[in-house]
């Protein structure tokens, strides 16, 4: 019987299609990087920019295109659980004619299929001690609507929730006299027609590795073009609903608060975090020895955003024009980040603040700390805004 919703049988050849390509362009992508220093080059440090510390991406060595493992952040809201493999098992219910139950086993003999995105917790950049939560990866796993399609969704069907290991005691309504406290696992959902959309992945393999425990294992959802904590990991129930689900880090953790202008009026609006924001990053500058008194210079960097292309990166140069980038043309992958490089001629010596600004297909512009879409947000989360860098060519 066919389901009454779009996502259908008819996915699974798209879904074969996809898996071939993946597999038969991975085996190169680990070629790509950021140039390395040339014989007559140095690094520039940054000014100002605390070290990058364990399992954190460290911008100034990025010179691979797949984020190594050692360089992958990880955040836990309600600790790390303790999964066994043998015994671990996903379990489809709720609005469906067909519940299911699989081991990770019975997963993994699914059709595969792999998906090339940058991953970025929606708090980064919020800070210069957090601007170091953000990699790209190669995930494998199958297919998550050709499951939902076998379990047949009922006409009543709106909201996919997914619930992970990981369990925590909240307090609600917290000082009334009605406050309540619940254990509750994490949770976030999706809407059938986002999930239409991004045709996420049910994970259990990185870069061709098993999925190490802290990000994860043994199963945790991929989302293309969303934050983090929309990838819910320790992924161990699927439930299918007619209403909005409103669990903490869907209601009320993880919304931002931005300020809108209605003629002279700035009105406060609260959104739930989803889709990754349009941004970019100078990740490193490299200097030759000066000549006639100025220094030769370039930078070099990363874009990324929720999978729309990204058509222009610019680079400014302390208060002068935006100047062009060359986008890397390879290698190209709808929701992983782009790379980019620019030759700054010669400069002065002594300090100097380069920044970059990504551009998109739909005309976005990644905003300035002035701008409003910035300037009016009261809360850290999508912290998309140009990051200034500071070096001192003393």
């Amino acid at each position: 019987m066919k389901s009454t919703h779009p996502i259908t049988r008819r996915h699974a050849l798209k879904t074969a299609s996809k898996a071939l390509a993946a597999a038969t362009s991975a085996s190169t992508l680990s070629t790509w990087a950021l140039p390395d220093l040339l014989p007559n080059e140095r690094l520039v440090p940054f000014e100002g920019m605390p070290r990058t510390g364990t399992n954190r991406l460290d911008w100034e060595s990025l010179n691979e295109w797949i984020t190594p493992s050692d360089q992958v952040f990880n955040v836990q809201h309600y600790g790390i659980p303790e999964v066994d493999p043998k015994t671990f098992s996903l379990e489809v219910s709720g609005l469906v004619k067909q519940p299911i139950k699989l081991s990770l086993a019975e997963l993994q003999e699914r059709q595969k299929r792999e998906a090339l995105m940058t991953l970025e917790c929606s708090g980064n950049g919020s800070s210069k001690g957090f601007m170091n939560a953000v990699y790209n990866g190669r995930w494998q796993g199958t297919d998550l609507r050709s499951l939902l399609s076998e379990c047949e969704l009922l006409p009543s069907a709106k909201e996919i929730v997914f619930f992970g290991a990981d369990t925590k005691e909240e307090t609600l309504r917290e000082g009334s006299r009605r406050e309540l406290k619940v254990t509750v696992p994490f949770g976030r959902s999706m809407s059938l027609a986002a999930i239409e959309e991004t045709d996420p992945l049910l994970s259990y393999a990185r870069n061709g590795s098993p999925l190490e425990t802290r990000n994860g294992a043994p199963l945790r959802l991929i989302v293309p073009g969303w934050y983090g904590v929309a990838n819910v990991k320790w992924l161990t129930r699927i439930d299918v609903r007619s209403d909005r689900y409103m669990g903490r880090y869907m209601a009320r953790d993880y919304v931002s608060v931005r300020g809108e202008r209605q003629g002279d009026e700035v009105v406060y609006v609260e959104s739930s975090v989803t889709k990754i924001r349009l941004k970019s990053i100078i990740a490193r500058v490299h200097r030759r020895p000066s000549s006639k008194g100025r220094i030769p210079l370039r930078a070099m960097g990363a874009a990324w955003g929720d999978g729309t292309e990204i058509t222009r990166v610019e680079v400014r140069v302390d208060e002068g024009p935006w100047l062009p980038a060359q986008i890397d043309a390879e290698p190209k992958s709808q929701f992983s980040w782009r790379f980019f490089s620019i030759d700054l001629g010669s400069l002065s010596p002594g300090k100097h603040t380069l920044v970059s600004r990504a551009i998109d297909a739909k005309g976005r512009v990644q905003p300035a700390s002035t701008d409003d879409e910035i300037a009016l947000k009261r809360t850290y989360w999508e912290a998309n805004q140009q990051w200034p860098r500071e070096i001192d060519l003393s």
